[in-house]
């Protein structure tokens, strides 16, 4: 039978012999009674005669020898017992001697725990009342001098004491130990502040099983509380005012963090200058012009609301006040002050401690640091912003060949800078050239290199060149740039021009033609006035760059009412998509589109639907409503080269302007045309085509079948002609050539209101 903790007990009589053996003996021996009873006692000894003199003493230890074999070691007691006739005996008691000494062990472990000065001690039944503690540890106002029979809630606050409580009989009813708990403790006499308590329970248990109560151990952690709680909201504080580069943001984060961090209230107020990137200067009196911009916790004492606060001085060193308890510290960064933070505390909160402020001063210089990156960064985002719109034209535009509104949508939304672009241009004959273009890269370096490849393509528009042969040129430039581009361009990430793509269309409202070419970008999508959509037969050619390679132009006849859209390759690829779905779901868009109303509306509503998630190229669309020139307000003639014929010009000119209603223009453009005409005749020959065209403007074209452009110089008093063209910059508003497949062109154009004349 396996041996139960107890006392083994033997009787022994004045022989020496054992008279009387229980059962708890039996159980420590692994002897049963009939074995020891009538043997002499000392042959239960295992080491003979030293454990036999052993015996002679009241107290001791001795081995006994045991039915397994193995001896014991025990602790034993006689007592000396008297018997009714007067015979000696003796009960002698033993106890595996390892056990006496654990119990040895409790026992000074409890007496010395009971009184260590840095260790609490609670011991509570199981109604939670105090049996025993060391009640120096609780050296507070408002405790018993005897804590025993009190319960918690006799001297602590109610909410305190229920909440440890709680902690206690979860341990009573489930035996879990609690370790480290932390729970404010405050007394009924001393409610505020407190201190914090970390506590660690175990239950409590006889023998036999039954719950007898719970011990706590318990220490005052208030200092280390205080230092915790410092350091995360630091940490809190440095993670959250680092995460964004908008001031208005980095300030919210920084009051959200304050508030309960540091106070109930917080208030920062940041200098006016700041929000547009600006350095702070101080006025003639010394103070900023500052914003209340982000507040936390309920209303301040000011009442004060988010948006101008006047002027304050910012310079002020970092300072707390107790009543009412409140700190506040100035931002400053690089020199130079850029706004303040101030933390509140409500009634009841006790003021603040110098180590508040330390912490609230390293706190508003990490975020003052925050602020003044969200300042520099707004000062160039607000750079590339104007870099970028200076290189666009106007999201909509209004020409006489054409209504257009375009959405750009840059992967670089932290800057707001691309590589794509667009541009609507005016040309000669009420003509429109619409371009689109996307140059490989983003952000900053990618949209200068478009303002290069965009600036290129005005001026070669300007000369009034067929579509394939300005991306010829285009092409050309571009291929000089990337020999040109240094190793230092390179290494700083500037964008290699080289890849870009562009489309370059014209239309002409006078014959409703429409003429377009594309080095690697893909085709214009033209909506027909009855919402089928269709795209351009146009070849693309290489990208630009490439050099060697032809490009190829379509022409194509297109009704009034037609919408034009050129986009970028961003629109319609995507991670889920390739290039012909996004074209196909394009065309569906358009066609499903209200054209004919708010085309900025329709633009920005096809570009969010054609939106995936995760864009990782820039998006833009141009759509350009198409308005032709009525027939009637063309008017042209076809004349040899005949310097009589100048005359009749003259007259058919004249009658078509009074019946236009222009009569005011009569003058200056049979000037025009009398100088135009002449040098055609002289110069080109015949036939000589002249027409007119009455849109925003009024333009005079003389068409030959010379390809000699015209110089404009500035005659000396003795030469005999040279003044026409200089007559014709005089009396006109603009005026330019172009090739065509035929020979030149010579335009000019004046406005309809024309200024009156000073001579």
């Amino acid at each position: 039978m396996p041996y139960i903790d107890g006392v083994a007990a033997a009787l022994v009589d004045g022989e020496g012999s054992v008279v009387g053996w229980t059962t708890a003996a039996e159980q420590l021996l692994d002897l049963d009674a009939a074995q020891v009873t009538g043997r002499p006692a000392r042959e239960l000894l295992a080491d003979g005669q030293a454990d036999a003199d052993a015996l002679g003493k009241r107290t001791g230890e001795v081995r006994l020898r045991t039915g397994r074999g193995a001896p014991i070691e025990v602790s034993y007691q006689v007592l000396p017992l008297a018997g009714e006739s007067g015979e000696v005996r003796a009960l002698v008691l033993a106890t595996p001697a390892e056990t006496v000494a654990r119990r040895r062990q409790d026992e000074a472990f409890t007496r010395e725990l009971f009184l260590q000065d840095r260790l609490g001690l609670a011991v509570f039944d199981s109604d939670l009342r105090l049996l025993r503690t060391n009640t120096h540890l609780l050296p507070y106002t408002g405790l018993p001098d005897d804590l025993a029979g009190h319960r918690l809630r006799d001297f602590l606050q109610p909410g305190d004491a229920e909440a440890a409580e709680a902690i206690l009989r979860h341990v009573i009813a489930t035996g879990e130990p609690v370790v480290r708990a932390e729970l404010p403790i405050r007394t009924l006499d001393d409610p505020d502040p407190g201190v914090v308590m970390e506590i660690q329970a175990f239950r409590l248990q006889a023998p036999d099983g039954a719950v007898i109560g719970v011990t706590a151990l318990f220490g005052d952690i208030t200092e280390l509380h205080r230092y915790r709680r410092r350091a995360d909201v630091l940490h809190r504080a440095t993670a959250a005012v680092g995460g964004s580069l908008s001031v208005a943001g980095t300030a919210e984060d920084l009051a959200g963090v304050l508030v309960p961090g540091l106070g109930d209230r917080a208030e920062v107020d940041i200098a006016e200058a700041v929000f547009t990137g600006d350095e702070p200067l101080p006025g003639a009196d010394g103070t900023f012009a500052v914003r209340r911009t982000a507040t936390a916790g309920p209303p301040g004492p000011d009442g004060r609301p988010l948006g101008p606060l006047g002027r304050e001085e910012l310079g002020r060193p970092a300072a707390a006040t107790a009543d009412p308890p409140s700190m506040s510290a100035p931002l400053h960064a690089r020199g130079g002050p850029l706004g303040r933070v101030t933390v509140r505390r409500g009634p009841g909160q006790g003021p603040y401690e110098q180590d508040d402020l330390e912490l609230l001063r390293e706190i508003a210089a990490r975020a003052a640091l925050a602020l003044d990156n969200a300042r520099r960064y707004t000062r160039e985002h607000r750079a590339a912003v104007g870099l970028q719109r200076s290189l666009l034209p106007p999201a909509e535009t209004a020409v006489p060949a054409a209504t257009t509104a375009s959405v750009y949508r840059p992967t670089d939304t932290a800057t707001g800078v691309g590589g794509d672009w667009f541009d609507v241009i005016p040309l000669s004959g009420a003509r429109v050239a619409l371009v689109a273009g996307d140059v490989v890269g983003h952000g900053l370096q990618a949209s200068a290199t478009m303002g290069r490849l965009r600036t290129a393509v005005r001026t070669l528009a300007d000369l009034d060149l067929e579509a394939d042969e300005l991306l010829v040129h285009l092409d050309d430039l571009v291929s000089q740039l990337v020999v040109e581009g240094s190793e230092e361009e390179r290494e700083r990430g500037v964008a290699d021009p080289s890849g870009a793509t562009c489309v370059y269309a014209v239309y002409d409202p006078v014959s409703g033609v429409c003429q377009a070419a594309s080095a690697g970008h893909p085709p214009p999508a033209l909506v027909h006035p009855d919402g089928r959509v269709e795209y351009l037969p146009v070849n693309p050619g290489p990208p630009l760059g490439v050099g060697g390679l032809p490009f190829e132009t379509v022409d194509c006849a297109l009704r009034a009412g037609s919408v034009l859209a050129l986009y970028t390759d961003g629109l319609i690829e995507g991670t889920s998509r390739d290039l012909d779905e996004g074209m196909a779901q394009l065309a569906a868009r358009l066609g499903e589109a209200d054209l004919r109303g708010d085309l900025a509306a329709a633009g920005r509503a096809i570009v969010a639907e054609m939106s995936t998630a995760g864009q990782s190229d820039d998006v833009t669309l141009l759509l350009a409503r198409l308005h032709p020139v009525p027939p009637e307000d063309t008017a042209a003639w076809t004349i040899d080269a005949d310097p009589a014929a100048v005359a009749g010009v003259r007259e058919a000119a004249s009658r078509t302007l009074e019946h236009w209603g222009l009569g005011e223009l009569v003058f200056t453009t049979e000037l025009v045309l009398s100088e135009l005409v002449t040098n055609a005749i002289r110069y080109a020959g015949g036939p000589v085509l002249v027409r007119l065209i009455r849109s925003s403007v009024l333009t005079c074209e003389v068409s030959d079948p010379s390809a000699t452009q015209p110089r404009m110089r500035r005659a000396r008093l003795t030469d005999e002609g040279g003044r026409g063209l200089y007559l014709v910059a005089q009396l006109t508003e603009r005026w330019g050539s172009r090739y065509t497949r035929t020979g030149k062109t010579i335009w000019a154009e004046q406005p309809l209101d024309p200024p009156p004349l000073s001579w």
